[in-house]
């Protein structure tokens, strides 16, 4: 089966995924609309960490699908299991929004929920990946080193994020730092294999 239909389904669940980041985007607080706009700082903060992420995310799925030469019931499960977790983002982004200005242990709570979710999204991202590379398996003819290349890529990934994640437990400014280091990281441009 080809892979068209899978893709089409994934873009529409990354566009609705990255739209809704932005409906919990508001002024909070009371004052002056400047205080309030001020106070929204966590909100404006998450949304471009989950919004950034869920971009690369995006850009990263039709990377893979470019050297996937088609589909199986497998991919197809592998690749729904990664849509839950992508879709779910805007909860935790939420979340952290509303928590990251107090101090103490809900600041912590909330920073160690908005990290795992990053990294079960990076476990189910390589799930997918795997699922279609394992043995070269549903990788286009040719294309297998360019399919190594990606798996070097992405198996730092979750244990990263599993780093951040830990790391909220202790301080929740550093674990979403680290967070956001891993965005630009991925931001950055990789040379291709052909």
């Amino acid at each position: 089966m080809s892979t068209e239909r899978l893709e089409t389904f994934s873009d529409g669940v990354f566009a609705i995924a990255i739209t809704l980041l932005i409906l919990e985007v508001r002024p909070v607080g009371h004052g002056t609309l400047a205080h309030q706009l001020l106070a929204a700082w966590p909100s404006y903060l998450a949304y471009v960490i989950s919004f950034v992420t869920i971009g690369i995310m995006w850009a990263n799925h039709h990377g893979i699908f470019q050297l996937i030469d088609r589909t199986t019931h497998g991919l197809l499960v592998a690749n729904i299991l990664f849509l839950l977790v992508v879709a779910f983002i805007p909860f935790p982004t939420r979340v952290l929004a509303e928590h990251l200005r107090e101090s103490g242990a809900d600041e912590r709570t909330a920073a160690v929920f908005f990290n795992a979710t990053f990294t079960l999204m990076a476990v189910v991202y390589n799930f997918l990946w795997q699922t279609a590379a394992w043995k070269n398996r549903l990788i286009t003819s040719g294309r297998e080193r360019a399919a190594a290349q990606v798996s070097r890529r992405f198996w730092p990934g979750a244990p990263s994020y599993l780093v951040a994640t830990i790391v909220s437990l202790f301080s929740a400014p550093i674990g979403i730092g680290l967070n956001g280091a891993l965005a630009v990281f991925y931001l950055l441009p990789r040379r291709s294999a052909s």
